[in-house]
């Protein structure tokens, strides 16, 4: 009988919580609206590894289809420099560092299949800090490694906004036109 009580209650707090979140201006993260002449691409990455794989990914989440040689049919995304450093921030009394920074560096343009420019030369620089404990080394080594993919996920979604906004200037150029 009690529990019966609490019924519209809590309809009442379920309600105002949907109605709370859809107000708040929270959205689910879609997929990027990539430029029109994207839907095949030809990407090359300096480097390869985890950012090749996660943009490739990416980019076919978002409608393009990865091609493996460049054509006339192609656009084509080069990520020319793809590179992370560790930096010491601050240094303890006793002249050991307590706290690092891992910086990750990414340069990239986008050309459409005719050759025209969709997005000049880029630098995305990115970083990260963390704290050092001298007497946990072996953390330290998996800190870095989680740091740096949580760099490169960033790092995916930076050049798929880039992508976005470059496509949607492009269709606002004939209009203003």
């Amino acid at each position: 009988m009690s529990l019966n009580r609490f019924r519209p209650l809590r309809a009442v707090l379920v309600a105002t919580a949907v109605a709370l979140l859809a107000g708040c201006g929270f959205h689910l993260r879609q997929s990027a609206s990539l430029p029109e002449g994207m839907k095949k691409i030809h990407l090359t990455v300096s480097g390869g590894g985890k950012l090749e794989r996660d943009l490739a990914r990416a980019l076919e989440n978002s409608g393009a289809v990865i091609v493996d040689k460049p054509g006339a049919d192609s656009a084509e995304l080069a990520v020319t420099s793809n590179t992370f450093r560790t930096d010491s921030l601050t240094v303890s009394g006793t002249a050991r560092v307590t706290e690092y920074a891992v910086r990750y560096h990414v340069d990239f343009n986008a050309r459409a299949p005719d050759g025209a420019v969709l997005v000049p030369n880029q630098s995305v620089d990115m970083s990260r800090e963390f704290s050092y404990d001298a007497t946990n080394t072996i953390g330290t080594a998996s800190q870095t490694e989680e740091l740096q993919r949580s760099l490169i996920g960033d790092m995916v979604q930076s050049i798929l906004f880039r992508l976005q906004a470059a496509g949607a200037h492009q269709a606002a150029k004939p209009a203003a036109q």
